[in-house]
């Protein structure tokens, strides 16, 4: 797979508003388990322990064992990056519409 394929890839991954939403939430809280992921973005355990199974077999997130539980985070620090430019990106372009209809 050469770097488009695999940039692509990682932008279809943040294609999904459920899976951002997840990853928003392990962004800034740093580690959650799915019961609190799924509290933290209103999602059913069930969806939410979906996506970050797809989020774990693309190498986006990690996840800790701790006796029954399994602790989810982002894997690394690109990851926070883009996570944090995609959010200020997104900030900015509603700010400008925001400004445009004013």
């Amino acid at each position: 797979m050469d770097e488009t394929d695999e940039m692509a890839r990682v932008f279809r991954l943040l294609g999904d508003p459920t899976r951002v939403r997840l990853l928003l939430a392990l962004h800034d809280a740093g580690e959650l388990c799915v019961h609190d992921l799924a509290e933290a973005t209103r999602t059913a355990e069930s969806t939410a322990s979906q996506a970050l199974r797809l989020l774990r077999a693309s190498g986006v997130v990690v996840g800790r064992r701790d006796g029954r539980h399994v602790h989810y985070s982002l894997s690394d620090d690109h990851v926070r990056t883009l996570l944090g430019v995609a959010r200020a990106h997104a900030r900015h372009g509603a700010t400008a519409a925001t400004a445009a209809t004013a």
